[in-house]
């Protein structure tokens, strides 16, 4: 049987099926452990969207809490695990089109949550729908485990696993084929502090440690309008003020790959430095400030394999005189950990403010001649035919490092521009259709 002829059989269905889960704005708004909602009612939405669809397809399915789910296919002491998320990050602001609304334009699905991870999430339960249809019977247990809290605190999947059988191998349907064999680790912290200047009254920017905000704002308690505006248009920058606010727009992007972003309170503090002496915006300019690398903590490393260290100051909090910058890094192998914390520590502390470590995830690593590889990858070419592009290391962190061996497979396709996390995130219809086929043969084969 011809796995992609029977997804293009298909495709309206599956069209149909995503278009309704994309509706669902599935962004955290808090976190209540003992909730019957444990990460807001929206998420519930779309977890039980998923395993309402699975139930009317004859699925085996279980609910652990509303904390995460899975929807298990075949027989067998081993379980392959397909490790997905249904939650999303703010959308952000500026859409071409309301980020909620999908919308089919030039042979892309234009919402939040459309490549990360929504539209990758359906196209690996559709290719276990389809392996069910055609009357397939795997030897192993083919398991998709649904997450709610990927993106922020991995409260949900460290919850399901307390409970719930560990996968013998997996992958995480949420980056870019070929395969992406290792992930850099990732350090966040937070700064706190005190300022003793009375111009400066707040100043906010981010909402999440794995975002680079695009949008930054402050108050103040003296009248610098005039130089605000000057300030932008000299340097050909987006902002505005609005009564007592002065605001600058930015550019969001993934915190893996902060350099595509534009920092909206780097310019903000930038500004403010011209004209208060501030402890805060000093520290931002001194240390942080368009510097995606670490170099002025002097803690930049490279490694040839998994690349750049990378850092991300991405939540900025600042009112009466008390603040928090939050920041999130993400560290190749070979990355002295401990000597490049102890710098951090002591500009920290010479600076008379606080270090916090919120958490550490270490680096990810599967061998590229793993028979997990191996077979993901074949499948791959199966359907592509194409064996020049090289399977790759990323600074992101997928579901696939809460598995002992597992790796990151799919959904987007070799030079397609990464658009997650970011205003009018999308996917191609063909990227979740050969996908969905891929993802077919890869579980076969694991399974047999």
């Amino acid at each position: 049987m011809d796995f992609y002829e029977y997804v293009l059989d298909n495709k309206s269905l599956i069209i149909e099926k995503l278009k309704e889960l994309l509706k669902i704005p599935s962004v955290l708004t808090e976190f209540i452990p003992e909730s019957e909602f444990p990460f807001g009612e929206e998420i519930n939405n779309s977890l039980h969207y998923m395993l309402d669809l699975a139930h009317s397809d004859g699925f085996v399915t279980k609910n652990v809490k509303n904390y995460a789910a899975h929807i298990e296919f075949g027989k067998g002491k081993e379980i392959v695990g397909v490790l997905c998320h249904l939650d999303v990050v703010p959308e952000g602001d500026n859409w071409t089109h309301p980020p909620f609304s999908p919308l089919i334009k030039d042979g892309k699905i234009y919402a939040r949550g459309s490549d990360d991870d929504k539209g990758p999430t359906m196209a690996a339960y559709f290719a276990v729908r389809f392996l069910k249809e055609l009357g397939i019977k795997p030897n192993k247990r083919i398991r998709i485990i649904l997450g709610t809290d990927e993106e922020t605190g991995w409260r949900g999947i460290k919850e399901y696993f307390k409970t719930e059988e560990m996968p013998t191998v997996g992958f995480a349907p949420d980056a870019s084929f070929p395969l992406i064999y290792a992930e850099k680790g990732i350090y966040t912290f937070d700064i706190n502090g005190k300022a003793k200047d009375d111009t400066l009254l707040t100043f906010n920017a981010g909402d999440r440690y794995n975002v680079v905000p695009d949008y930054a704002e402050c108050t103040l308690s003296i009248d610098l309008k005039d130089d605000f505006k000057k300030f932008l248009s000299y340097n050909g920058l987006h902002g505005e003020v609005k009564k007592d606010k002065y605001i600058v727009h930015g550019k969001r992007a993934h915190a893996m790959q902060p350099n595509l972003g534009i920092n909206a309170a780097f310019i903000l503090a930038d500004f403010l430095n011209e004209h208060i002496d501030n402890e805060f915006t000093k520290f931002i300019s001194k240390y942080l400030s368009f510097d995606h690398l670490g170099e002025k903590f002097k803690i930049d490393h490279n490694d040839k394999e998994m690349k750049e260290f990378t850092i991300n100051p991405a939540v900025f909090e600042y009112d009466n005189n008390e603040f928090r910058i939050g920041i999130n890094c993400r560290y190749p192998k070979g990355w002295n950990k401990e000597k490049s914390i102890s710098k951090i520590e002591n500009i920290i502390k010479k600076s008379k403010f606080e270090y916090t470590k919120i958490s550490d995830n270490p680096v990810h690593y599967v061998d590229k001649n793993d028979p997990l590889v191996k077979t993901l990858h074949a499948a791959y070419i199966k359907h592509t035919g194409d064996t020049e592009t090289p399977l790759m290391t990323i600074g992101g962190g997928t579901y696939s490092r809460a598995l002992t061996k597992a790796v990151a497979f799919g959904a987007s396709m070799p030079g397609r521009k990464d658009v997650a996390h970011q205003v009018d995130e999308h996917v191609y219809i063909d990227d979740i259709l050969k996908a969905t086929a891929i993802y077919m043969d890869a579980l076969f084969e694991l399974t047999k």
